[in-house]
């Protein structure tokens, strides 16, 4: 990745829907009683409100208690899971997802948010949230030199995340999403309560199985391997088959109100982000 990729992704904003809660202060805004941007207005006193945010002149002119609403700015921690498993070293698969990563991180600090990117495989490595562009130089410097290995547990990724990230954040989910469809679907609905967006990468060869004759193919994570002969009829078999994988992680993003995009690595990668920015239902909710 060079900076020429970071100055082409200048055209692109990274849009966020309001109900983000984080520790942070950043350019996210959200109505809270007490210190903020600007007043709001006022709402009567409930119990557990704290008394030094009681207006005392208004008191003094109704005999009510009313709290100050304002608007105080919050930040959106952006998670990106990238998945590092061996099955993701195929082709450029890992490259170009590295560079959907860099590129979400890098929209992420244009707009004042802090990023994290976590690798993943059979279990997550957790990246540390942090801001600014020095940290996202030393992000792309930990990727170019990252080689794909292991295999994959995406339900336990998504339950280490879940127990280590309790704020709401924008999650970012990159892979092939070739794991077993049961533990994609368990771990969608584990990462459910983020703003949620999965964007599959997959080489246009395994996409489309533009294999022909017989051939041993080798499972990049467990070393198994199969003869077989390919024929057109194989080949729309197969066809079917990752159709029907997609459609059941489809439909689970859309009864949880997450998104699922899926590429080839050779669709160019800035109509990837183009593609994400128009059509994220996370953006519009």
């Amino acid at each position: 990745m060079d900076t020429e990729f970071l100055a082409e992704l200048d055209r692109f904003t990274l849009l966020v829907r309001k109900r983000v809660s984080t520790a942070y202060t950043g350019a996210r805004r959200s109505v809270k009683v007490g210190r903020g941007i600007s007043p709001v207005g006022y709402r009567e006193y409930r119990k557990g409100d704290d008394f030094k945010f009681v207006d005392w002149k208004v008191y003094g002119r109704t005999e009510k208690l009313y709290v100050r609403e304002h608007e105080e700015e919050r930040s959106l921690a952006v998670h990106l899971l990238l998945d590092a498993s061996s099955s993701m070293g195929f082709g450029d698969k890992f490259g170009f997802a590295s560079k959907v990563a860099a590129g979400f991180a890098y929209m992420a600090i244009k707009e004042n948010e802090k990023f994290s990117i976590s690798k993943f495989g059979e279990m997550l490595e957790p990246g540390e949230t942090r801001g600014g562009r020095r940290n996202l130089f030393r992000a792309i410097e930990d990727l170019d030199r990252m080689a794909p290995s292991g295999g994959t547990d995406f339900k336990r990724t998504a339950e280490q995340f879940d127990l280590a990230i309790r704020s709401t954040s924008l999650v970012v989910v990159i892979s092939d999403f070739l794991d077993d469809v049961e533990s994609l679907i368990a771990g969608i609905y584990k990462l459910s309560a983020h703003d949620l967006i999965l964007i599959q990468i997959l080489d246009p060869a395994e996409a489309l199985l533009d294999f022909e004759g017989d051939l041993r193919f080798i499972d990049m994570e467990s070393k198994e391997s199969v003869m077989t002969r390919v024929t057109p009829k194989v080949r729309d078999e197969y066809a079917e088959r990752m159709k029907e994988h997609d459609a059941r992680i489809r439909e689970t993003c859309n009864a949880v109100g997450a998104d699922f995009f899926s590429y080839s690595t050779d669709k160019p990668i800035f109509e990837v982000f183009s593609d994400v920015n128009s059509r994220a239902k996370v953006w519009r909710t």
